[in-house]
């Protein structure tokens, strides 16, 4: 960024690269699980009862398409925040849409949690990830609105 008279060049925070780079690892896992459980990477997928194989290969193809479109926008996004491109709001945005109507159809449309398990952990971990979420499109827009963003 150029320097215009009168004006100091946006220092981008160091925050913004510890939580970029979180962000990008974080997203990176769930891009992962997607990645070996779609290509049933048999090391992978033997950690799963053979009910949850059925309920994860059982998928419509637009639960399979949200779940890809909500990893692949989280990577982006955080990808986005990393480069201090303000386009990092609406694409984690997106990841959270893609999320919720893929976990829609995984609790409320299907029998996901009788599958997975109606234990604190699994469902613990669920919040977690839309915390996360929510989270980072806060950040992201904070961000924005500070001008770190452009």
């Amino acid at each position: 960024m150029t320097d215009t008279p009168g004006t100091s060049p946006q220092v981008t925070p160091k925050h913004l690269w510890v939580v970029g780079i979180v962000a990008l690892l974080w997203n990176a896992v769930g891009a992962m699980d997607y990645v070996m459980t779609q290509t049933r990477n048999e090391a992978y997928v033997s950690q799963f009862t053979p009910e949850q194989l059925a309920f994860f290969y059982g998928f419509p193809t637009w639960v399979v398409a949200a779940w890809a479109i909500a990893v692949w926008a989280g990577v982006l996004g955080a990808a986005l925040l990393l480069l201090r491109k303000r386009l990092a709001v609406p694409v984690f945005l997106v990841s959270l849409v893609a999320m919720v109507i893929a976990t829609f159809h995984n609790y409320v449309l299907s029998d996901g949690m009788e599958v997975m398990g109606k234990d604190a952990m699994a469902l613990g971990f669920t919040v977690v990830i839309f915390l996360v979420a929510i989270a980072l499109i806060l950040y992201a827009r904070a961000m924005q609105k500070r001008g770190t963003l452009a």
